[in-house]
């Protein structure tokens, strides 16, 4: 073992990560009406006795939600004026890949970078945009470009408009593949984005993720011919209201936060289970703003006078066939009638029959709030949508804090879910938010004392306030109970560096970069304190690490620079 001298905390690249982000080849994918009907898999076994539902169903968009990015590929060419990244999406033998470059004058060596990704699946059925993902060494990862259908153009990633590095280190996270695949493969434990091969079994929304696992359902039938006997399947409208909308909740809800229950997470929930068993969401009340988000259909439906007045006997299907795909020539009649299947002919003969858009005027679409280029219709159903309130954004109000609630608001509060909700939302800013967080996350913490998630949390909390022997042993805690929190190893690595005890610091950051080798902080970290050993082999092999996943990221390729010269150093 090497001897390390103990280090100032200056020294390290110190960013602390939030508490609250703990949360095979594409050949081997087949297409979500593939032969099997067993979980989540294809729907060719249900096209036996559903032709009808099947072929209108292959138009829709959640059928095309994602599958081999080689069946979906637009070829594209753009350069990226604020990094000014030339980026180029293109085939080749069979094969969709992205391409990067950037050049630059000889005097600046360092600001050059170019490369390629193979693009293996596709996430998006264009309708509002598609994105691509790739695999470095085993781990998936976003395409740091988009396709942005609003606006027919190609752009960076959302929030990623104004970056001056290429992101390559946009992990695929269970969030967003269980909404737009099927027979989605948990990732590996310990990390957040090192999938099985593949990723996922079939491309697009299966039947199953809105009838239940139909292996049974298809059995029974084959071994009963002519019997009405098919064995369980689930059929939403026959559900109570609550497991009914939580079918359609577990894609098209995301609140203000969402919070996974201990040791459940939301890709495991099946039809006619809760979901609050899995996921709880709050959102903010009180609060006004302009602006929906990207996925806000629900909360904004809830705040109709629509769905308040008609209650349990209106849903997403009281206006959406999920089996079919309206056209563009029918949109108008097909949503006019189903505004006249509670609002009877008398009143659309006076109310603007020469107009009969409803949903241009009471269902306006405008640009989202969280996802650049693309725009949201207001499921809100204002009878003046202009001047409507919106209860689901920030508090435009800087000097009050929103009051955030569960929902469905008939929803039990939780206080570790509603804790972790605030700590959530002070590390994204929210005013008010810190002192939310520390306030609900002390009352959390007494009734769940053992809680890897809320310990995380407030060793942060007491770490932000310099308060590092408390943060020490919180740390030490939320690790015992739950070894795989790569934030809370990170931190208290940093923690340990700072009282001179860089061994406990290497051990706790090479574990964790070997789950995260796309955080480049921690990569960073070890670098400088191998460095500082003098171990500049090993610092190289951290640096190297760093740019495998990161190729445009300033500070390692500065320091690679560093280490390569004669002789060898780390620089400032």
């Amino acid at each position: 073992m090497r001897a390390h001298s103990a280090l100032a905390v200056a020294f390290f690249v110190l960013c602390l990560a939030g508490p609250a982000m703990e949360q095979a080849a594409a050949a081997k994918l087949t297409a979500s009406h593939g032969d099997q009907a067993t979980g989540d898999s294809g729907d060719r076994a249900c096209a036996r006795c559903h032709a009808a539902i099947y072929d209108s169903y292959q138009g829709t968009s959640m059928a095309r939600a994602s599958g081999p990015a080689i069946d979906a590929l637009t070829p594209a060419e753009f350069t990226h004026r604020e990094s000014g990244v030339h980026y180029r999406i293109y085939s080749e033998a069979g094969k969709a890949w992205l391409s990067f470059n950037r050049t630059a004058p000889a005097q600046n060596d360092d600001s050059r970078v170019q490369g390629k990704r193979e693009l293996l699946y596709y996430i998006g059925s264009g309708r509002r945009g598609r994105s691509y993902l790739f695999e470095t060494d085993g781990f998936l990862f976003e395409s740091p470009v988009n396709w942005y259908a609003s606006r027919h153009t190609w752009d960076t990633a959302p929030a990623y408009q104004s970056a001056r590095e290429i992101p390559l280190t946009l992990p695929a996270y269970t969030s967003c593949l269980h909404c737009h695949v099927s027979g989605m493969q948990p990732p590996l434990q310990g990390t957040e984005n090192r999938y099985p091969q593949p990723p996922f079994t079939h491309g697009g929304i299966s039947c199953g993720r809105c009838h239940g696992p139909g292996a049974a359902h298809v059995s029974a039938r084959s071994n009963n011919a002519g019997s009405n006997s098919g064995g369980a399947i689930i059929n939403p409208a026959k559900l109570p209201p609550a497991r009914r909308d939580d079918i359609c909740m577990q894609c098209h809800l995301e609140g203000k936060a969402a919070i996974e229950r201990p040791r459940r997470h939301v890709y495991e929930f099946r039809p006619g289970d809760s979901l609050s068993d899995y996921i709880r969401y709050f959102v903010f009340v009180g609060s006004t703003g302009g602006g929906l988000g990207a996925v806000s259909q629900v909360e904004a439906l809830a705040q109709s006078q629509c769905k308040k007045k008609s209650g349990d006997s209106m849903s997403c299907t009281s206006c959406h066939d999920p089996h079919r795909s309206v056209s563009t020539e029918e949109r108008v009649s097909y949503y006019r009638a189903k505004c006249l299947a509670c609002h009877a002919a008398p009143f659309a003969a006076k109310h603007h029959a020469d107009h009969p858009d409803c949903t241009a005027c009471h269902m306006p679409a405008s640009l989202s709030t969280d996802v650049a280029h693309t725009e949201v219709t207001d499921h809100r159903i204002s009878a003046r949508p202009h001047i409507a309130a919106n209860l689901l954004q920030d508090t435009q109000d800087q000097s009050s804090v929103p009051r955030l609630i569960p929902f469905p608001a008939s929803q039990s509060v939780d206080p570790r879910d509603l804790a972790l909700a605030w700590q959530s939302l002070a590390e994204s800013g929210v005013p008010g938010g810190q002192r939310q967080a520390q306030e609900t996350l002390l009352s959390a913490i007494k009734q769940s004392p053992d809680d890897p998630a809320l310990l995380s949390a407030l060793a942060y909390g007491a770490q932000q306030r310099n308060a590092t022997g408390v943060a020490r042993e919180l740390y030490r805690k939320a690790l015992k109970n739950d070894p795989t929190l790569i934030d809370a190893a990170v931190n208290l690595g940093v923690i340990e560096a700072q009282q001179g005890l860089l061994p406990n610091a290497l051990r706790l950051w090479q574990d964790a970069f070997e789950r995260a080798p796309d955080r480049s902080s921690i990569g960073m970290n070890i670098a400088r304190a191998d460095c500082a050993t003098g171990d500049f082999a090993a610092a190289k092999a951290a640096v190297s690490r760093v740019l495998e996943f990161n190729p445009d990221f300033g500070p390692a390729k500065k320091m690679l620079h560093e280490l390569e010269g004669d002789p060898p150093n780390c620089g400032d």
